[in-house]
């Protein structure tokens, strides 16, 4: 990995990490519904500019039923459910929830395959279960009011996430960038209905209107131009490091800007979770220099 494949890595996990505590800041405000309304239809419009700038077609009408799968699974209801739990639970905690997406894919591939899960994959699961106790046993926003289901809800998104790799497996092959771009305006369809029915929770102010603009454009629209790179540079696998990347940006973004605690349960929780993810995965560090780990190079990654 050169220094600008490098830089580009960080940058994505940066983005991606900051994802969190934009939806921590203004999901409260104008509610879940609302706010991911305007984060797919405004990265589905900044998507656009750049396909009408590189002059690449969509094709929406051959391939809609795929863009709508993705649309619901990889974006709408991940979305709509980390930011109802970003109402309650911090920019920190979500983030390292979020990395268990790829445990719940190995998961759901092992059930519907029916094959045996190895020794490697079984303790990375152990490890993920174990990290996801510490840092819900220790922290004091699991017990207040609600923190049940905010929990259950972000979980709910990561699965969501490894139901959309489970899916790219077998789905028409389709370039990422289309993926990507389709799947955006099929999640804006997806949650616009709804949008009568959740109005405004209090005036946003600027910090808000800020969020939410950022949510859309950098965190949907280049984040993704971001990642398309990085798989024309290292192969899909060795762009997936930024699963684990993104935990330490919502950590370190949520304590900087929020004043989230970081704790010791913060840190021992999250590093035993991203552990776990990693050997789920087969990820190792000496594999990515080498760029041959052996994740999915179809796997969906987007946040």
């Amino acid at each position: 990995m050169n220094s600008a494949s490098l830089v580009r890595l960080l940058s994505l996990a940066a983005i991606w990490g900051g994802s969190f505590l934009f939806m921590r800041v203004a999901a409260p405000i104008i509610g879940p519904v609302l706010l991911i309304e305007s984060r797919v239809g405004l990265g589905a419009l900044f998507l656009l500019l750049v396909s009408w700038a590189l002059k690449r077609q969509l094709n929406f009408r051959e391939h809609w039923r795929h863009y709508f799968v993705l649309g619901l699974v990889n974006s709408a209801l991940p979305f709509l459910l980390f930011a109802f739990a970003a109402k309650t639970l911090s920019a920190s905690m979500l983030s390292v929830l979020n990395a268990t997406a790829p445990i719940w894919g190995a998961i759901i591939v092992a059930i519907m395959t029916g094959a045996r899960l190895s020794t490697r994959t079984s303790v990375g699961l152990g490890l993920g279960v174990i990290g996801v106790m510490i840092l819900l046993g220790f922290d004091a926003l699991a017990v207040q009011p609600g923190a049940t289901v905010a929990v259950l809800a972000a979980l709910g998104a990561a699965f969501s996430y490894g139901v959309a790799t489970t899916y790219a497996r077998t789905a028409r092959k389709v370039d990422a960038f289309s993926n990507a771009h389709g799947s955006m305006w099929a999640a804006t369809l997806l949650v616009s209905p709804a949008t009568p029915f959740f109005p405004i929770l209090s005036s946003p102010g600027t910090g808000v209107m800020a969020a939410v603009l950022v949510l859309g454009i950098v965190c949907s629209g280049i984040a993704y131009l971001l990642y398309f790179r990085l798989i024309a540079d290292l192969g899909a696998a060795s762009a997936l490091t930024v699963t684990f990347l993104i935990p330490v940006f919502g950590i370190l973004w949520g304590h900087l800007f929020l004043n989230e605690q970081v704790r010791c349960h913060t840190i021992l929780g999250s590093t035993i979770v991203i552990i776990g993810t990693a050997l789920v995965t087969g990820f190792s560090p000496k594999r990515l220099l080498a760029q041959k780990f052996s994740y999915p190079s179809n796997t969906l990654v987007y946040w």
